[in-house]
């Protein structure tokens, strides 16, 4: 098989020739750039620059030569753009390591903080010294009230949040006729280019840009105190998303395998929300634009990017569409692989649960790390079904020897 053959197969749930391999195809199966400088040393590539394609996360891009080191079958959609040295400009990671980051970005260093800005000046988050991401600090709709609000002016208001206003390759460019062209072109490229399975990111979050925009306990407390308000909230979100998606599926769905929507719905102890609340607030929005994408694209995987211990609501999501679920955090209440893998193995593709980032990968020895790789591997491999990924990017302070013995011990 080659590596859009093994990909499909996982997804198909068949079992492919050996477990398909993600890493850095999205933004939670990535590497923080500072360890990523690190692992390269360690393997001795000293070529190439580091490139920091998610500022937020401080995410680099994984090179070809990595890839092929790990053998890693997918890649991001993104990679199709920004491809000329113009496209990035001089930045230094908080350890001092020298990077590149996108032209694009608005970026300002006060004294020893960094902060990111919206186009026109705003402060939209901040990079305190010694930290190693950045914080949102601007909420555009933190004092305004719901239940006077008609939503109109969503796309405004992406402008401002840290999420939505900080873009990354391929998401910087507009949904214009002539940007549709460009996203075309770079992705009929980039599916020339390799056999690996194209992952593309559209995001379509439901539960999270509320959060973003209001303030993650404003927005919570808004869906008590203002139920109908969040119900119009959501469908005004999904009325503003169908067109873009439309557009966006129209020039690079034929180029890609995979298309990822995000919204985190749980936490270390379980869902944030209640399955009920779910079906509300979320459900049926959800549901309407993953069957909008199989009307346009019907060979696309639907990917959820959710966190947390979710498990009480796989059966609705599953129903709304989803064929896919990532980081699956094994860690969390409810998320016991064995479990996972027998209630919902049939239906639901698991893309990650394949090693511990909490406590194992930058805690534990190269041998404790490949144990835990080698048991959970031996539960969610067997007739398909799973991608392996760690379980969330790795961060800045993970021993290369770590990821090394995590991604030899997936391809014994």
């Amino acid at each position: 098989m080659n590596s859009r053959e093994r990909i499909k197969s996982a997804l198909d749930h068949q079992q492919p020739d050996r477990v398909p391999i993600d890493f850095g195809s999205h933004r939670s199966s990535g590497i923080a750039a500072i360890a990523y400088a690190k692992l390269k040393k360690a393997l001795g590539i000293s070529s190439g620059e580091i490139y920091v394609y998610d500022m937020v996360q401080q995410l680099a891009i994984v090179e070809p030569e990595i890839l092929d080191y790990v053998g890693s079958d997918v890649v991001e959609l993104g990679r199709g753009f920004m491809l000329e040295d113009q496209d990035w400009k001089d930045w230094v990671l908080p350890d001092g390591t020298a990077c590149k980051i996108p032209s694009f970005i608005n970026i300002e260093k006060r004294g020893r903080d960094s902060y990111l800005l919206s186009d026109d000046g705003i402060d939209l988050a901040i990079q305190k010294e010694s930290c190693m991401f950045f914080e949102q600090i601007h909420w555009p709709w933190l004092e305004e009230n719901p239940e006077e609000q008609d939503f109109s002016d969503l796309e405004q208001a992406f402008k401002y949040t840290m999420w939505t206003g900080i873009p990354a390759p391929g998401g910087h460019i507009p949904l214009t006729d002539e940007g549709c062209q460009q996203l075309a072109e770079g992705a009929r490229t980039l599916r020339g280019s390799t056999d690996r399975a194209i992952l593309g990111i559209f995001g379509g979050n439901l539960f999270e840009v509320p959060q973003f925009l209001y303030r993650m306990d404003t927005y919570l407390r808004h869906m008590g105190y203002h139920p109908e308000a969040c119900e119009r909230l959501s469908e005004a979100l999904c009325d503003f998303y169908m067109p873009r998606l439309e557009k966006w599926l129209g020039a690079v769905g034929p180029y890609i395998d995979v298309i990822l929507f995000g919204d985190d719905l749980g936490g270390q102890t379980g869902p944030m929300i209640s399955p009920k609340m779910y079906r509300r607030y979320y459900k049926s929005w959800h549901a309407k634009m993953w069957q909008r994408t199989k009307e346009l694209a019907p060979h696309l995987s639907i990917n959820l990017h959710s966190c947390g211990g979710i498990e009480p609501l796989l059966d609705d999501l599953i129903e709304a569409g989803l064929d896919s679920i990532n980081p699956v955090q094994v860690t969390c209440r409810g998320m016991d692989p064995a479990q996972l893998k027998r209630d919902y193995g049939e239906r639901l593709t698991f893309w990650g649960g394949g090693c511990d980032t909490q406590r194992i990968l930058p805690l534990g020895t190269p041998d404790q790390v490949r144990e835990n790789v080698r048991q959970l591997v031996s539960v969610w491999a067997p007739g398909g079904g799973f991608v392996f990924q760690q379980i969330h990017n790795i961060l800045s302070e993970v021993a290369p020897e770590n990821i090394i013995a995590m991604f030899e011990a997936v391809r014994e």
